[in-house]
C-alpha cells in the first residue's frame, strides 16, 4: 500500500514537475520508503518467519533473553537515579532486573496456548504479595518491567528497547525537574500537651499564622494518660521563622516538649 502511494505521488510528479524536481522527490520517496521498511523489520516480532508463520528458535531465545537481562539492569539503574525518597532495598532492585526475564519466558513458555494461560492465572491468584512497598513509584516501575517482559517475550526487541529508554528518560526528566514536587519541605511536629487542654482545637490560630498546611498524623497519651502527645504533619509557609513558630507553640502547651524534624521522604532527597 505505502509503495503505491508513493507509486502515484511520482506519476503526478513526472506529469507536472521538471527533471531536477522530479529527481528530488524521486529521491526523497526511495528513502522514506526504506527508512519505513528498516522501522518495520526493527519493531517486527522475532518470533515471526518470512511466511508469517510463528516460530520460536534457540537463536531467538538467546537474544530476547539476553536484551530482557540487559533492559532489566537498565531499568534499575534509572530506579537508582531517580529514587530520592529513603534508602532503596537492593532486593528490590534485583526484582527489577529479573521480572523482564522472567515474565519474558512465560509468554514464550505459553504462546498460543490458551490452557497454559489459564494454568498461570490459578498460580498468580494464589501467590500473595506481602511485601510493603516504600513508594508508590515502585509499584510503577514493576508494572514497566513486566511490560519489557511481555514485549520481549512476544518477541518485540526493538518495542522493548525503545519504550524503556523512553520512559526511562522521561522519568529521568521529571525527577531532574522536581515534577510535582512543593517549594517548601514537610516537617514532623511532635507536640506534649496537658490532658486539660483541647487538642482539636487548641494551636489552630497557630497553625494558620505560620503553616500552609497542617494535620495530625498520630495522637497518643503519655505518663499514665496525663499528657498528649501530638503528631503533625506540617508545611511552614515561606518566610516564616521556625523558632518564633516553637515558641508561640510552647506558651501555648505549658512549655513541654516540642520537636519539629524533616520527614523521612524528605531527608532521603537531602542526601
Amino acid at each position: 500500500m505505502l509503495e503505491s502511494a508513493f507509486a502515484s505521488i511520482l506519476n503526478a510528479a513526472n506529469n507536472s514537475a521538471g527533471i531536477s524536481s522530479q529527481s528530488i522527490i524521486t529521491t526523497i520517496a526511495i528513502a522514506f520508503v526504506r527508512w519505513y521498511k528498516m522501522l518495520e523489520s526493527i519493531f517486527a516480532s522475532i518470533f515471526v518467519a518470512a511466511n508469517n508463520s510463528v516460530g520460536i528458535t534457540w537463536q531467538s531465545v538467546i537474544i530476547s533473553i539476553s536484551i530482557a537481562c540487559a533492559l532489566g539492569v537498565f531499568i534499575s539503574y534509572f530506579y537508582m537515579i531517580t529514587f530520592k525518597t529513603l534508602p532503596y532495598s537492593q532486593g528490590f532492585l534485583l526484582t527489577l532486573v529479573m521480572l523482564p526475564t522472567i515474565i519474558a519466558l512465560i509468554i514464550m513458555l505459553i504462546g498460543n496456548n490458551i490452557a497454559g494461560a489459564f494454568s498461570l492465572a490459578g498460580v498468580f491468584s494464589i501467590v500473595r504479595f506481602r511485601a510493603r512497598l516504600a513508594d508508590p513509584k515502585d509499584i510503577a516501575y514493576i508494572f514497566f518491567s513486566v511490560a519489557v517482559g511481555l514485549a520481549l517475550g512476544m518477541g518485540y526487541v526493538g518495542f522493548a528497547a525503545l519504550f524503556a529508554i523512553v520512559l526511562c528518560g522521561f522519568m529521568f526528566f521529571l525527577c531532574k525537574t522536581n515534577f510535582g514536587s512543593r517549594k517548601n519541605m514537610s516537617k514532623t511536629l511532635r507536640i506534649l500537651m496537658p490532658e486539660d487542654l483541647d487538642y482539636e482545637s487548641v494551636f489552630d490560630d497557630i497553625f494558620s499564622k505560620y503553616t500552609e498546611s497542617s494535620h495530625v498524623k498520630r495522637t497518643k497519651t503519655a505518663d499514665l494518660g496525663s499528657l498528649y502527645e501530638l503528631t503533625y504533619e506540617v508545611y511552614l509557609k515561606e518566610g516564616m521563622s521556625e523558632k518564633s513558630f516553637i515558641d508561640e507553640l510552647r506558651c501555648r502547651n505549658g512549655n513541654l516538649t516540642i520537636s519539629m524534624t524533616l520527614t523521612m521522604e524528605q531527608e532521603g532527597k537531602l542526601r
